[in-house]
């Protein structure tokens, strides 16, 4: 999961597993698999860390479990 913020200043995590595509028309609207898109305040550069650190994390546990 990711913490991201939407548009009206609330937190809110979102399992990246479900992104299907980022964009930004200038917001950043990000919608998932399930066909909900949810407008946050972040850039997509920032989205695309998070993801990255996340993964490292779980790839990271996994290996060394």
């Amino acid at each position: 999961m990711i913490k991201v913020t939407r548009i009206n200043g609330e937190p809110i995590y979102l399992n990246s597993n479900l992104i299907e595509f980022i964009e930004e028309t200038p917001d950043t609207m990000i919608t998932l698999t399930t066909g909900k898109k949810v407008i946050i305040k972040e850039k997509i550069e920032y989205v695309i860390e998070r993801i990255i650190e996340y993964n490292h994390k779980i790839n990271h546990t996994i290996s060394n479990t």
